[in-house]
């Protein structure tokens, strides 16, 4: 797609946050499988949760605006999903707290990709005049603020500990 516009480039930006969320679901699956501390479990269920209720809300934005939810593949997050699954899933991490470190480490790198999408959709959607997508994008962006804040808790409050002993 030719951007012309500040509302080309909304909508492509949209469609990145769909690519990076479909992205990461699977991911966020994966670590919730592999994380072993029933709080940290508990919150990446939570991420899966609000990753599809993004996917859902985006989705709905772009195709109110007569576009493809999936005309874009978002490589920011491939390389994201790639560093999650060698420092994560797939290294060889002995024991069970430091790999829960290691997922909360590679969940929040995750989280803050999507922070930076939502919060930039939010402003080109605010000079555009598009008040409901505006709202929208806030909630997205509140619930994953949410989301990150809690694994910090989780992380300091226990993980971390647990790791360093």
């Amino acid at each position: 797609m030719t951007m012309n516009t500040l509302k080309d480039l909304y909508i492509d930006q949209l469609q990145d946050i769909y690519s990076a969320n479909r992205q990461a679901l699977g991911t966020t699956k994966a670590l919730h499988q592999a994380a072993s501390s029933d709080h940290l479990r508990n919150a990446l269920d939570a991420g899966v949760k609000g990753i599809e209720q993004g996917m859902a809300q985006v989705k709905e934005l772009i195709r109110n605006h007569d576009a493809d939810p999936r005309g874009e593949h978002c490589k920011g997050m491939e390389g994201l999903v790639a560093e999650a699954r060698a420092h994560a899933l797939d290294a060889d991490i002995a024991d069970d707290d430091v790999r829960d470190a290691s997922i909360i480490t590679q969940y929040q790198r995750m989280t803050h990709y999507g922070i930076a999408g939502y919060g930039t959709a939010r402003s080109f959607a605010r000079r555009l005049g598009f008040k409901e997508d505006c709202s929208v994008l806030q909630e997205c962006l509140d619930e994953t603020y949410g989301g990150d804040r809690h694994m910090t808790e989780i992380a300091a409050g226990e993980v971390n500990l647990a790791a360093a002993q």
